[in-house]
Formats: structure tokens, C-alpha cells, sequence
């Protein structure tokens, strides 16, 4: 996790916007994610941070999310990248086991549209150092 999703995540939990459960749920996530080999930034996880952050501080808070349905256009999409949804049922599981937060079937295809675009992001350790002619 770089320096600048670090700070996004201090903002939020020292300005009161999250629990501080869900931060640390949320920063062992990515911390995760990161060690699976995704590069877990600012630039390629801020939106899932704050997303997540915020679903369940007001699942944890005890205000409803409302469901909605998902439409065909993202259904279809999911369906190219099982392992992401695989992933952000595990995710959805964990934060129920541990933050008592159900995340409803609209946030959980949120959740993994997230890990799809995050899953295409190369990792800046693999990539090979560019030369200059």
C-alpha cells in the first residue's frame, strides 16, 4: 500500500468517517490483496477503500444499503472475472464473520467489479525497467 492510500484511510478514520473496526478491516484487505501481487495504491484501489469503508460503517452503524438490481450490462461483465467474484464473496464472508456487516448481493457485484479492474492493474514489481534509447 503506497503512502497516499495509507493517508486516505488515516483521513477517514481520524476525521471520524469510519469506524475504526472497519479501517482495520479494510487496511488488512488490502494489505492482502497486496501480498497476492496486486498493486494496491492510491491510484488503482481508492475508490474500492473508500467504497468499502463506507458500506460498512453504515452496515456496522446499523443503516440499511439499499439493494438495488444489478443491471445485464455489469452482470455480464462479472461473469468474464469468476476469480473476482470468488473474491469479494470471501470478502463480504469475512466482514460478516468479523464486523457482523452482510453486505447485500448489489454491494458484493460493487465489491467485485473493484477486484476485476484492481486484478487488471499490472504490478509495478513485475513490470521490467524501461530503457531509454
Amino acid at each position: 500500500m503506497d503512502d497516499q492510500l495509507a493517508l486516505r484511510i488515516r483521513l477517514f478514520r481520524e476525521g471520524g468517517q469510519v469506524r475504526p473496526e472497519v479501517a482495520d478491516f479494510v487496511t488488512a484487505e488490502l494489505t492482502a490483496l497486496a501480498e497476492r501481487g496486486n498493486e494496491v495504491t492510491e491510484q488503482t484501489a481508492g475508490m474500492l477503500t473508500s467504497h468499502l469503508m463506507m458500506a460498512l460503517t453504515r452496515l456496522v452503524d446499523g443503516v440499511p444499503i439499499e439493494q438495488f438490481l444489478t443491471d445485464e450490462q455489469v452482470a455480464a461483465e462479472l461473469a468474464g472475472h469468476p476469480h473476482a467474484v470468488a473474491g469479494a464473496r470471501e470478502v463480504a464472508a469475512r466482514a460478516r464473520e468479523q464486523l457482523g456487516a452482510t453486505l447485500p448481493d448489489s454491494e458484493v457485484n460493487f465489491l467485485a467489479m473493484h477486484l476485476a479492474v484492481l486484478a487488471g492493474q499490472p504490478a509495478t514489481d513485475s513490470q521490467p525497467p524501461r530503457t531509454t534509447p
